[in-house]
C-alpha cells in the first residue's frame, strides 16, 4: 500500500482548528480526507457517528488498546478517551488520499514521532485564553465546569506549540484559513525525501 501524507492539526479547545480542517477538506487539490476518531465521551450537537467521531463504549475502546489497534490514543479526561485507529489511516491511504487530524495536542506529537517524514504537524494558537473561553462559552455545548476544565487545560497545551512543525496564530480566522491552506498544499506536494 502506498502511504500517503498526514496533516495533523491540533489547539486548545475553540482554537479554531476544526474550523480550519473543515475548510481545507474542501480543498480538492489537496486531495484530503478526514481521520474519523474514536471516542468514549457522548455526541455533542449535531454531531453524527463516523462522521465526526466513532462514539464507542469505554469497554470496546479498552479492547482496541489491548490489541495494540491505535496510531495513538490519549486519556484526554477522566474515563474520556479519544484515538485514531491503525484501520482508519490504512482505509484513506487505499483511497491514495492524505489523511488530516483534527486532534489532541498529545496525539498530534504521537503521530508525528510515528511517521515524521510523512507529518505535517501544525499548532493553531488562540489569541488568548481569555478569548479561549469566550469562544467555548459561545459554543453552549458544555457546563462551566467543563469549560473551566479545558481552560485550565489549554495552558498545558499552548507550552507544546514549539515541539510542532508550525504555529498558525488564529487571530483572524480568514488569515488562518489561507495560511494553513498555503502550508497543507505546498507540504503535499513536496517529494517525499
Amino acid at each position: 500500500m502506498k502511504k500517503g501524507k498526514l496533516i495533523v492539526f491540533s489547539a486548545p479547545s475553540g482554537s479554531g482548528k476544526t474550523t480550519i480542517v473543515r475548510h481545507l477538506l474542501g480543498k480538492e487539490d489537496l486531495n484530503l480526507e478526514f481521520s474519523v476518531s474514536c471516542t468514549t465521551r457522548d455526541p455533542r450537537g449535531e454531531e453524527v457517528h463516523s462522521k465526526d467521531y466513532y462514539f464507542i463504549s469505554l469497554e470496546t475502546f479498552k479492547k482496541h488498546i489491548k490489541s495494540e489497534e491505535f496510531v495513538e490514543w490519549e486519556e484526554v479526561y477522566r474515563d474520556n478517551f479519544y484515538g485514531t485507529l491503525k484501520s482508519e489511516v490504512e482505509r484513506i491511504w487505499a483511497k491514495g488520499k492524505n489523511v488530516i487530524f483534527d486532534i489532541d495536542v498529545a496525539g498530534g506529537l504521537r503521530i508525528k514521532k510515528k511517521f515524521p517524514t510523512e507529518t505535517l504537524a501544525v499548532f493553531v494558537k488562540p489569541p488568548s485564553i481569555d478569548e479561549l473561553k469566550i469562544r467555548l462559552k459561545k459554543r453552549s455545548t458544555e457546563s462551566d465546569d467543563k469549560i473551566n476544565m479545558r481552560i485550565a487545560k489549554a495552558s498545558v497545551e499552548l507550552a507544546t506549540a514549539p515541539q510542532f512543525d508550525v504555529v498558525i496564530k488564529n487571530y483572524d480566522l480568514d488569515t488562518a484559513k489561507e495560511e494553513a491552506y498555503q502550508l497543507v498544499k505546498q507540504f503535499v506536494n513536496s517529494i517525499k525525501k
